[in-house]
């Protein structure tokens, strides 16, 4: 069974029972194959905005306030998970998304449609641009939304930041008195505890954490209402404010109207800052999971001053091997949230006069980054820090193996002094020490000599 939709290009045949419409299909046949469809945290986030207005104007248009109130009950149902095979669109799409919001329009229509007993497709009762859309316009439902969507996943991404946080803390406080030798461009350098080198790695997510608590803050300014270029029409002020107080009631989030709008719709430096922090936090996260696998290194072969979880076999010919999946699993996802954030950056740059055409990709990678981080970070916490181990013997044999004490000599016999005597003591560092404390001894003696004289 199918049922016939026409617009101003001609007609389409779709399945009668489908809840997308004509545009909507426009768009899956305009981009076909070009992967994952939008986003369905973005596609929530337009919904909650549609039922905000519709029961806006349930208030404001008394006479179609049915139709207003089964749009809102629409969307409800979307929102409780329901009907999300409905939304078809590619994520890749012109149009600056106008597919998206298409797709959402014909959608919650075509269910408040079945909701008023009507057939869907016929949309002289309920519309889906007149009726769905009415007071707005992709050019601020679609940036809206992606704040929504977007601060959801801030918050989410903060509270694992700071688990991982807290599990190194832990971790710092467990290995206070561990002590083992730092290292400077992978060479050996001065002596340290396992306990200060987990504390610097806590450091680096609180500033991630302040980074990201921040950001939620400059993304709180929408220009819902704007409309088409940012200028909204004072006669729907009454609307555009109604809209605002529901959907911040409805989100949770301290939604603000931007004093100047068309600002909000022109310019997307907001999202190319909350990427850059992310990218921070994946640097932090990729540097720690680095370490990670370098001090895991081994088990007899390499430094082997921590022991990572054993997780899975890590080879096929060779019986007893486990890598550093974990640490390598968050490398990865770090790669792949700084080749995001480089996509949208261009993406952001590409705006011309009153719009960004390329807000899809903009709002597919920040996504994207947003949630990926959350769940690698809390992957990464659980699995890659709170069950490692320490292997104090070994910290301890490497320290005893090195030349990390010589540093201490230099104040009294000088920097040349000691590295000659290392120098002449090369592959034997406890010889290199014997000598460089008889050095000292030396030296002490001939000062205090010289001070009783």
């Amino acid at each position: 069974m199918t049922r016939i939709e026409r617009d101003q290009l001609g007609e389409m045949a779709l399945p009668a029972a489908a809840l997308y419409g004509l545009q909507s299909l426009r768009a899956k046949v305009n981009f076909p194959d070009l992967g994952r469809t939008v986003n369905l945290h973005l596609i929530k986030a337009i919904v909650q905005i549609k039922k905000a207005a519709a029961q806006t104007w349930a208030e404001i248009d008394s006479e179609r306030s049915l139709v207003f109130q089964a749009i809102a009950w629409a969307a409800d149902e979307i929102l409780a998970g329901r009907f999300l095979e409905a939304f078809i669109v590619p994520a890749l799409q012109g149009g600056a998304g106008t597919s998206t919001n298409m797709n959402c329009n014909e959608v919650l229509a075509n269910l408040a449609l079945s909701h008023l007993g009507q057939a869907k497709g016929d949309y002289s009762l309920c519309h889906p641009l007149d009726d769905v859309n009415r007071g707005q316009s992709t050019n601020d439902v679609y940036p809206t939304a992606l704040r929504i969507a977007a601060i959801g996943w801030l918050r989410k991404l903060s509270q694992a930041a700071a688990d991982l946080q807290e599990a190194l803390q832990i971790k710092e406080n467990v290995f206070a008195k561990i002590a083992k030798l730092g290292r400077t461009e992978l060479m050996d350098a001065v002596p340290i505890t396992l306990g200060e080198e987990f504390g610097a790695y806590a450091q680096s997510l609180a500033r991630d954490r302040w980074r990201l608590y921040k950001m939620e803050e400059r993304l709180r300014e929408i220009n819902l209402g704007g409309q088409a270029v940012g200028l909204a029409d004072r006669r729907g002020k009454k609307f555009r404010f109604g809209l605002i107080e529901r959907l911040r009631q409805a989100t949770g989030i301290g939604l603000a109207a931007s004093e100047y709008p068309m600002d909000v719709t022109q310019n997307n430096d907001v999202f190319v800052e909350v990427s850059g922090l992310l990218k921070a936090l994946a640097v932090n996260l990729q540097k720690i999971a680095g370490d990670f696998r370098l001090m895991n290194s081994g088990p007899f072969g390499g430094l082997g001053e921590i022991k990572l979880a054993p997780l899975q076999l890590g080879s096929t010919i060779m019986p007893g091997k486990y890598n550093p999946v974990i640490p390598e699993m968050a490398i990865c996802a770090s790669f792949t949230v700084m080749a995001n954030d480089l996509a949208l950056t261009l993406a952001a740059s590409r705006g011309e006069l009153e719009l960004n055409a390329f807000s899809p990709i903009i709002a597919e990678t920040l996504l994207e980054s947003l949630e990926l981080l959350t769940k690698v970070t809390e992957i990464f916490k659980s699995k890659a820090v709170e069950n490692l181990e320490a292997d104090p013997e070994r910290c301890q044999e490497l320290l005893g193996r090195s030349l990390a004490l010589a540093a201490e000599y230099a104040p009294i016999l000088g920097h040349d002094l000691v590295g000659k005597i290392i120098a002449q003591n090369s592959g034997r560092p406890d010889l290199a020490l014997a000598a460089l404390e008889a050095s000292k001894a030396i030296v002490l003696k001939s000062k205090n000599g010289l001070t009783s004289n």
